[in-house]
């Protein structure tokens, strides 16, 4: 019954992103920013999300921290014998667009090389997401100008 609480709450504090509020505009102080659906959309439903076995030897573990805003990102990689990313599998503490954006990182990489995962920059990512200028630091959590360092676990 819990988990279906947390469910609901999740979805309503959502639902309520998507809203602008309909005060007049005397009383705004700054416009009114809404996520876009794509980001809404990684937030609500996140691809890839949990950890794999570090004891792996095939497993690589990536951390890094954004200290604008306190957000924290904890990639994982699985690559096989030829190279390949064959899964990934992320931990974001932070806002919705760090999330989504971590979310949509794990879907891009699987299938890449290492090689190729890293000539993914954020700008991709923001772009991908409609990420709004003051979120870019969001999506710096994923990129290599970041000098994200993925070593076995």
């Amino acid at each position: 019954m819990a988990a279906a609480g947390a469910g609901r709450l999740r979805r309503a504090a959502s639902a309520l992103l998507l809203r602008s509020p309909r005060l007049p505009t005397r009383e705004l102080s700054a416009p009114a920013r809404l996520y876009h659906k794509k980001v809404v959309d990684h937030y609500e439903n996140p691809r890839n999300v949990g950890s794999l076995d570090k004891t792996s030897k095939n497993v690589g573990t990536g951390l890094v921290g954004a200290p604008a805003c306190g957000d924290v990102m904890k990639l994982q990689i699985q690559v096989d014998e030829k190279g390949k990313i064959v899964d990934a599998r992320f931990k974001t503490f932070g806002c919705g667009s760090a999330i989504a954006s971590s979310s949509l990182a794990t879907e891009w990489v699987k299938g890449k090389t290492v090689e190729e995962a890293l000539t993914i920059k954020n700008t991709d990512i923001a772009k991908e997401l409609c990420l709004p200028p003051v979120k870019l630091h969001c999506s710096k959590l994923f990129s290599a100008e970041e000098k994200i360092q993925i070593s076995p676990s």
